[in-house]
């Protein structure tokens, strides 16, 4: 955790036993609050293909206070599967909890202790993730990892009044996002069938009722699966749309003809959830952040179209005056980085602990 401009830099050190990795899974309103969910040593690996063996994790759900430094653990009394993740804060007071068991996953609503757990998906339908809450507070976005392809619905907070709102048989649909006024819904289009490794996508749209849905780039002009590091040190993981506060997009934009450093392989059993490798001298291009205008398409770079500088996990600050973002060279670890809402006076923030690293940046509520 750090201020905007670098300063008070602070590592958490948990110290809990069994616990191998942590991330922050949402804010709650008072700012001194976070939801973290921790992991105990991933069952997935070498002849435990990832599918069949990663949700046997065990995961452990905490709100961590800042300013009292107090870390609880919450639902440890109510738990329905070993592996259970927050998925989204509903207010102050509930939570959605993702929970996968070998029969599949389904979504619940529940207490902040686990209690009163409601259904909001069902079993069978498939994976329901990446959630996100209507500005006011009344309607779920979410996509659905089904039989079918990744599909995008809406739904009431408790799962009723669903809508489809975009289905394709050549696209994964993933992450949809609210617009600040509720009336957009922005995620990403992968033509996951020509694109495996699910490198690249287009920008879609569409209102909430599934009507006036375009596409907002072509050429899966868009970074979606982010993959970086050195040999020794790789990381990944989705790349996500994200609002400006008058209605505009941010998003990481491939220079053309990019190829990353990390080669999916196709032919090969998955066991990690990642199945790359490192092919550093078949790289070329990179990434940038742009702005895109929702009415015409227009696209407004933000930061430079270098040779082999890859920026990503863009967004805005809640007040509208800076740029965050992540950059990782080709081959190396990325770091944090901070810029005027135009992307002028970029600037770096960290490279993480002893410089291994960077990512994942959140604003906390103001």
């Amino acid at each position: 955790m750090m201020r905007a401009d670098g300063s008070g830099l602070r590592y958490f050190d948990f110290d809990m036993p069994k616990q191998e990795t942590w991330q922050p899974c949402g804010f709650f309103s008072d700012g001194r609050r976070v939801l973290f969910l921790s992991m105990e040593a991933r069952r997935d690996g070498p002849g435990k293909p990832f599918a069949q063996y990663y949700h046997k994790t065990p995961t452990h759900i905490w709100i961590y206070d800042i300013e009292e430094d107090a870390l609880t653990e919450i639902v440890a009394g109510q738990r329905r599967a070993a592996f259970e993740t927050p998925q989204l804060l509903v207010g102050d007071e509930r939570m959605l909890l993702q929970v996968v068991r070998d029969e599949g996953g389904q979504t619940y609503s529940a207490n902040l202790d686990g209690t009163d757990a409601r259904e909001v998906t069902r079993l069978g339908e498939g994976l329901p993730y990446g959630f996100s809450l209507s500005p006011n507070g009344q309607r779920l976005a979410y996509h659905l990892a089904s039989p079918a392809g990744y599909q995008v619905w809406t739904s009431n907070i408790e799962g009723g009044e669903r809508t489809l709102v975009a289905a394709h048989a050549d696209y994964l649909y993933f992450g949809p996002q609210w617009s600040p006024d509720g009336e957009w819904l922005a995620f990403m289009g992968c033509r996951y069938k020509e694109d495996p490794g699910h490198d690249w996508a287009d920008l879609c749209i569409t209102r909430p009722d599934g009507s006036e849905f375009r596409m907002l780039t072509t050429g899966q002009a868009l970074w979606f699966a982010a993959t970086y590091g050195p040999r020794e040190r790789h990381g990944g993981g989705s790349n996500m749309v994200a609002w400006t506060r008058d209605g505009a997009l941010l998003v990481p934009r491939r220079l053309p003809e990019s190829k990353v450093p990390w080669e999916y392989q196709a032919q090969r059993p998955d066991t990690d959830h990642f199945n790359r490798d490192f092919e550093p001298a078949l790289t070329s291009g990179g990434t940038q952040i742009c702005r895109i205008d929702i009415a015409t398409g227009a696209s407004e770079p933000l930061t430079p179209a270098q040779e082999g500088g890859w920026d990503f996990r863009q967004s805005q600050s809640p007040n509208g005056a800076l740029l965050l973002f992540c950059r990782a060279p080709t081959g190396e670890s990325p770091s944090i980085w901070v810029a005027a809402d135009n992307g002028q006076n970029a600037r770096v923030l960290t490279g993480g602990l002893d410089e291994m690293g960077a990512d994942h940046p959140r604003w906390l509520p103001q």
